[in-house]
């Protein structure tokens, strides 16, 4: 039997097209590292890769893609990918490639489907609400629980 998917009060995705279907980025993950760590790996980045670089997580490797820098983490258990990017203020924005957040291809086709640029409606996904917003890197979903009414 299948453990139920948990998720924080309100936990925000970054849902991508991939080759094979949606990819899914979550804010919330396993890998962390400081931004110092960060910002150190990403002056790294080449397109075909740039130098590994020591991290607590093991060694770290950055691309250079059009949409970011990517980080792969070859010796983390199970977040191994970080999607960087930078938001308005030039703050980075870290998306993990893996979260205790799981959507079903039938949700994640309609948070795609409801994105516009200032915020699609308000869908409802069970438990929880969605708000989805088309961006640069592709559709950001916010999500958060329906509340309890008593």
């Amino acid at each position: 039997m299948a453990a139920l998917p948990a998720w924080a009060e309100d936990n925000v995705l970054l849902i991508r097209q991939g080759p094979q279907g949606f990819v899914v980025w979550h804010v919330e993950g396993e890998s962390r590292l400081s931004d110092d760590e960060i910002l150190e790996i990403m002056a790294t980045a080449a397109p075909q890769g740039g130098p590994e670089v020591a991290t607590p997580l093991g060694p770290a490797r950055a691309f250079e893609l059009d949409e970011g820098i990517l980080i792969r983490l070859p010796a983390a258990p199970r977040d191994q990918a970080l999607l960087v990017d930078r938001d308005a203020c030039g703050h980075i924005i870290v998306w993990h490639a893996a979260g205790r957040t799981q959507l079903t291809e039938a949700e994640l086709t309609e948070i795609v489907l409801s994105a516009q640029a200032e915020g699609g409606p308000r869908l409802r996904l069970g438990d929880r609400y969605a708000k989805a917003f088309v961006g640069k890197l592709g559709v950001t979903v916010t999500l958060w629980p329906v509340p309890v009414r008593k």
